[in-house]
């Protein structure tokens, strides 16, 4: 603990964004870092806990003490590597990840977290900036062929821990670009792309081959993968939507979030778009039915691509603006959270349900809505209409898509359709075919599919090799 009283003296201080004005300009991030001398300012607010709950609220088990103290003693290299010992790509988290662990700081209990994934942030890109990131090539290979379908989050993880083990690992990827949801999902003004870019960079030195366009179980069949291959990992993510099946659902300009953030991502990148209808936002009147982090990327996108206006609706109540801390910390706590695409200027309404869609000419023009009590139940009398030449369906996902591999493997599912592995092996009801991420967990965090990644890798390596030094 470096500085007994840190907490005490030193206030919390963190990133603060770019003007609504400026930022909603450009697809660029627009986060102001905090400098050197403030982060190691604020890594002396680390209590170093003699219970760090922290370390639970993590998904990873980030070491956040250590290599906060390290930073507060200038040993950032120390702490670089310290931090990658237990994060694959903590750039990545560091900018997306909502970050539990600091509502599970002791600090938070009066609403001051350190500063935990400002911190994160700083160390990951002063390891890059300072060329402390370099490929770790094995010094011997296995003769082992693992074959990863899907190249997110946690299929670049998985991937990246088993050829650092020394086997031959293939990712396969149906997009032209490796990177998942990484890629095609979060806008560039959340994260830029050059920060996948450079770690694909870095695993295919580490001996990771990519195959990109390649969609398993169309392309090339899965059973071939298992066939070709000492081990196969499925970690193809949650695609199947949530769909609103009202009255109208089928008129022109009804669309799902995921049709439509992909493409503004291929925009930013030079990337063709094919020959899929373009979707835009611009001079138009947008809708975005749901309230989590995709409805928010669709409001963002929406501003940037110069939406007249965006109204969010969300089907929940509105949550408290402070939780009651005696109950809920250190977990997640259920409050009411602005997004920094929400205060770009966003209508948000709750406890709405979305009735019909209304049109002209085949197009949508206006959305029916009722509003909900306490328990989901439409009151009668609340009807009013919304206009809408753009409608967004952010509703969330309900499983992976089943079509294609998933079929073809005759894999087991869970209850909820996702392909049914546990967490102690990852192993499905298929031999050699294991599965991870949002492809096993359903739709989640960007940080619980890394460290599924790693535990696979971890439980995969073991079965190949009837033991493994890679961490869990």
């Amino acid at each position: 603990m470096g500085k007994i009283t840190g907490f005490l003296e030193i206030d919390r201080q963190d990133r603060t964004y770019e003007p609504a004005a400026d930022r909603i300009r450009h697809f660029r991030e627009f986060l102001i870092p905090v400098s050197e001398a403030d982060v190691t300012r604020q890594a002396a607010r680390c209590m170093d806990c003699g219970i760090p709950y922290c370390h639970t609220g993590c998904p990873v088990n980030n070491q956040i003490p250590d290599w906060n103290d390290l930073v507060y003693h200038s040993d950032w290299e120390v702490a670089a590597e310290n931090l990658h010992s237990t994060n694959n790509f903590p750039e990545v988290t560091g900018r997306i990840c909502p970050a539990p662990c600091e509502a599970a700081c002791t600090l938070n209990i009066d609403d001051n977290p350190v500063a935990i994934k400002t911190i994160e942030c700083a160390i990951a890109d002063k390891a890059f900036d300072e060329g402390w990131v370099r490929p770790q090539v094995p010094d011997t290979k296995t003769g082992k062929r693992v074959a990863i379908v899907g190249s997110g989050p946690a299929g670049m993880a998985a991937a990246q821990q088993l050829a650092r083990a020394g086997h031959d690992v293939h990712v396969y990827e149906k997009q032209a670009q490796p990177g998942g949801l990484l890629r095609y999902g979060i806008p560039d003004f959340k994260m830029e792309k050059y920060i996948v870019e450079r770690r694909v960079e870095q695993m295919q030195a580490e001996g990771v081959t990519f195959h990109c366009n390649v969609h398993v179980g169309r392309d090339i069949t899965a059973t071939k993968l298992q066939r070709d291959h000492d081990a196969v990992l499925l970690t193809g993510g949650a695609e199947h939507p949530r769909d609103l099946e009202v009255e109208g659902r089928d008129l022109h300009g009804v669309h799902f979030a995921m049709n439509f953030l992909p493409q503004q991502n291929r925009r930013v990148s030079g990337e063709p778009l094919g020959d899929i209808e373009p979707i835009l936002a611009t001079g138009k009147q947008v809708v975005v039915i749901g309230g989590g982090d995709t409805g928010s990327d669709c409001i963002g996108t929406s501003f940037r691509q110069g939406a007249v206006s965006v109204a969010q609706l969300e089907i929940l109540p509105m949550p408290p603006d402070m939780e009651n801390k005696a109950l809920t910390w250190p977990h997640w706590p259920l409050k009411l959270r602005t997004s920094s695409s929400q205060a770009e200027g966003a209508q948000r309404d709750f406890s709405v349900a979305t009735s019909r869609f209304l049109g002209m000419d085949g197009k949508v023009t206006q959305l029916e809505c009722i509003r909900l009590d306490g328990q989901l139940k439409p009151i009668v009398g609340s009807e009013f209409t919304l206009p809408a030449d753009l409608v967004l369906l952010a509703m969330g996902f309900l499983h992976p898509v089943q079509e294609g591999m998933v079929k073809e493997l005759k894999l087991d599912l869970d209850q909820r359709g996702n392909v049914k592995a546990n967490e102690l092996d990852y192993r499905t009801s298929r031999p050699k075919v294991f599965a991870a991420g949002d492809m096993r967990r359903g739709q989640s965090l960007v940080v619980w599919a890394i460290r599924e990644g790693r535990q696979a890798a971890h439980a995969i390596d073991k079965v190949l090799m009837g033991k493994t030094d890679l961490p869990r």
